[in-house]
């Protein structure tokens, strides 16, 4: 299937699959009065294409992906029994499908279980290409449930860190922001196709315009660059192969006990 990327000068950048049925029949377009910016059989692709060309053109951004729309969201199906969850895919494409479907809970005779950055780990260590299709792989319940009682479910689902304040944590979904920041992040696959070297000039190009907004005195600005440096940072030190959490952790021991005084507005240490 094909998905093209349309542009309607001057009204909206938009993805449809029929451009006939989208543009002409509904949005009653004809040919010579928008332009085709790309076409991909990858959803993902065109779906983050298409809120980066929304940026570029200044148009209002999409509140979901297009591949995350209700018509285009596929939601995995698994098989719950008393003893094992089954998932409808082999072991080698698992990783993928339950990143997809982060924050996904559901019960067993031995508990809920959730799906985090962290858990998935776990599934993708302990799977088990089932006996009847090779298409197939399943975890057990039990193990998977003790996993959770063995490891702390808040540690599981926060990285380690206890909340800060009433955003730390959605509670319906057990996903902190750190937890939020890096769904965002994998559904546009920076994970895959990012680099360390491009996200770092991307951090000084943020302090850049905190630096910026504080010389000028705009408290939204500051604000707004501070988030824009923690989401940087966030995918720097998971493109790095740790989390944001474990780095702060690590930066936390250090200064914990650490003893000194202010010096014309900075605090030097012994």
């Amino acid at each position: 299937m094909t998905y093209y990327l349309y542009h309607i000068p001057g009204k909206k950048i938009g993805v449809t699959r029929n451009l006939e049925q989208r543009v002409h029949k509904q949005q009653g377009y004809n040919e010579d009065e928008y332009t085709i910016l790309a076409e991909s059989k990858d959803i993902t692709e065109i779906s983050n294409l298409e809120i980066q060309m929304q940026k570029a053109f200044g148009y209002k951004l999409d509140r979901q992906l297009y591949k995350n729309l209700k018509f285009n969201k596929k939601q995995m199906k698994i098989n719950v029994t008393e003893q094992t969850t089954t998932f409808p895919m082999p072991v080698n494409k698992l990783k993928g499908r339950l990143m997809d479907n982060i924050g996904m809970t559901w019960e067993t005779s031995d508990g809920d279980v959730t799906l985090t950055t962290e858990s998935i780990k776990w599934v993708i260590a302990n799977a088990k290409t089932s006996m009847y299709n090779d298409e197939r792989c399943y975890v057990y319940n039990k193990a998977f449930v003790r996993y959770f009682d063995n490891n702390d479910a808040h540690k599981t689902l926060t990285g380690g860190l206890a909340p800060t304040g009433p955003r730390s944590m959605d509670m319906k979904s057990g996903l902190n922001d750190f937890d939020l920041i890096r769904m965002w992040a994998n559904e546009r696959g920076l994970y895959d196709k990012g680099d360390t070297k491009t996200q770092a000039l991307k951090l000084v190009e943020e302090v850049g315009e905190i630096c910026r907004a504080i010389l000028k005195e705009d408290h939204d600005e500051v604000v707004d660059g501070i988030g824009d440096a923690v989401v940087v940072l966030t995918n720097l030190a998971e493109l790095q192969g740790v989390s944001i959490e474990k780095c702060i952790n690590v930066a936390y021991n250090e200064i914990c006990n650490r003893k000194g005084k202010m010096v014309n507005g900075t605090f030097k240490k012994d």
